[in-house]
C-alpha cells in the first residue's frame, strides 16, 4: 500500500514541481490532477506524458491515482458532469474520462476518479441517474480494454453523497472496473460514520481519499489531525477487511503551504497506520 499526496494542493507549481516537492517530503506516491495547471490531457502529448513518466521514475514514485474531477480547463468544479442536459456537454465529462484511462494506462495506475454525476440542480433523479449509467457505460469499454479501473468519488451536494445512492448506482452496473473513489471525509460530511460506511462498500473500493474535517462536518478538507475523524476506527476496519489499495491524501485548500500541510498530516497519519497494522509505504 502506498501513501500518496495530491498535486491539487501543489496549484501555485507546474505538475514537475508538483511531483518533485511531493517527493521531498517523504511520499512514495502520488495523485496527479487532471487539469490544468497539472496533466490536462489536450495539453499533453506523448513526448510530455514520457517526461513526466521518466521524472516518476526519477523518483521512485507511484500513481496513485488520477483525479479526473475537476475540468477548470474548460468549466469549474463539477462542470461539465454526466447527467447536464446538454449532450455536448457530457460528451465532454465521457471525452475527457476516456483520455484519463489512456494516460492512466500511459503512467502505470490503477485507477483514475470522477465525480458522482454532478449537481441536480432540480432535476430529476431518476433521469439523472440514467444519463449518468449512459455516461459510465460508454466509457467502461475503454476500462476494461487497458485494464484501469473508473471510480466514482460520492460527493457532498453532489447526486451521489452517502451509502445508499451509491449502492444504488453500482449494483446496476456490470462491470468488475466501476468502483467508488473512498473519500473519507466526505462520508463525515454526510453524516455517517465513515468506518461503517467503508466496511459496507469495500468490495468496490479501488483508492481511498484521506483528510480531515471539523466537528460541524462542513466540506473544508483540514490537515489530518486538526478535525474529528477518528483514523483508528477507519484504518482498524482497512485492517480486517484487508484492504490492500492506495490511499492519497487531498488538501487542496492548502495551496499556500501545500508542504507544512502534507508534512503534518503524514506525522499525524504515520502512527495511526502502524498501530493499525497497516503497512503504508
Amino acid at each position: 500500500m502506498i501513501l500518496g499526496y495530491s498535486t491539487n494542493a501543489f496549484t501555485r507549481y507546474s505538475l514537475d514541481q508538483s511531483i518533485q516537492k511531493i517527493a521531498n517530503l517523504g511520499f512514495f506516491g502520488v495523485e496527479i490532477m487532471c487539469d490544468r495547471p497539472h496533466l490536462y490531457p489536450p495539453d499533453y502529448d506523448q513526448t510530455r506524458l514520457a517526461k513526466v513518466k521518466s521524472l516518476l521514475d526519477e523518483h521512485n514514485m507511484a500513481v496513485t491515482n488520477l483525479n479526473s474531477f475537476t475540468l477548470f480547463a474548460v468549466g469549474d468544479t463539477y462542470l461539465p458532469s454526466w447527467i447536464e442536459p446538454d449532450p455536448k456537454r457530457r460528451q465532454m465529462r465521457i471525452d475527457h474520462t476516456l483520455d484519463c484511462l489512456r494516460i492512466a494506462s500511459f503512467l502505470g495506475a490503477k485507477n483514475i476518479s470522477v465525480p458522482p454525476g454532478g449537481p441536480l440542480d432540480g432535476a430529476s433523479r431518476n433521469e439523472s441517474m440514467m444519463l449518468f449509467h449512459k455516461g459510465i457505460e460508454e466509457v467502461i469499454p475503454l476500462a476494461e480494454e487497458v485494464n484501469i479501473r473508473v471510480l466514482v468519488e460520492p460527493e457532498p451536494d453532489l447526486m451521489i453523497e452517502r451509502t445508499s445512492e451509491f449502492l444504488d448506482f453500482i449494483r446496476r452496473i456490470d462491470s468488475p472496473m466501476a468502483g467508488i473513489n473512498f473519500d473519507i471525509g466526505h462520508f463525515f460530511c454526510a453524516g455517517e460514520n465513515p468506518a461503517a460506511a467503508f466496511e459496507t462498500l469495500f468490495e468496490w473500493v479501488g483508492h481511498v481519499h484521506i483528510e480531515d474535517i471539523g466537528n460541524s462536518r462542513i466540506h473544508q478538507h483540514l490537515v489530518a489531525g486538526d478535525g474529528a475523524i477518528d483514523f483508528a476506527e477507519v484504518f482498524a476496519v482497512m485492517k480486517n477487511l484487508g484492504y490492500d489499495g492506495d490511499i492519497s491524501l487531498e488538501l487542496y485548500p492548502y495551496v499556500n503551504a501545500p508542504a507544512i500541510a502534507g508534512r503534518k498530516s503524514l506525522e499525524h497519519l504515520r502512527p495511526l497506520f502502524a498501530e493499525a497494522g497497516l503497512n503504508i509505504a
